[in-house]
């Protein structure tokens, strides 16, 4: 199973056209890329062909990438993320990105529960759950 069609899947699933769902789905990945402790978020990507550049394309902490264009919202991301290190700054900007695609949060919900049953099928569940262990804030924003 390659990248797309897990954005297949989950645009399928959630009901998102495939531009907000290839977005939704790299700043996942992005965001797991940046967070993951160790290296099983390699060897999970190495399972999910496309699923690095995916995360690379919707990098979260490349300049600008929340999209909130600046303001009180941005400059909290920057001051959070750079008092709290990369880690911190990664699932701030992920969730904004999130936020400002336009989704309510039944969408995001749907479409990370469907990425996390694709990857499970992809990398294997026990694969995934170690990643997504080693970021447990994000499943709470997923609302997962």
């Amino acid at each position: 199973m390659d990248v797309q069609d897990i954005v297949n899947t989950v645009s399928q699933k959630a009901g998102l056209d495939q531009a907000v769902t290839e977005k939704v789905v790299g700043t996942i990945f992005s965001v797991l890329e940046h967070e993951a402790e160790g290296t099983s978020v390699s060897g999970f990507f190495a399972r999910i062909s496309g699923a690095d550049g995916l995360a690379q394309k919707y990098d979260v902490m490349a300049a600008g990438a929340a999209g909130s264009g600046g303001g009180l919202l941005s400059s909290l991301e920057g001051v959070l993320g750079g008092a709290l290190g990369e880690k911190t700054g990664a699932l701030i900007n992920g969730v904004a990105v999130l936020k400002a695609s336009g989704l309510d949060m039944a969408q995001i919900r749907q479409a990370g529960t469907t990425l996390i049953q694709q990857a499970e099928v992809a990398a294997g569940p026990e694969l995934t759950n170690e990643v997504l262990g080693s970021v447990p804030s994000l499943k709470a924003h997923l609302g997962l």
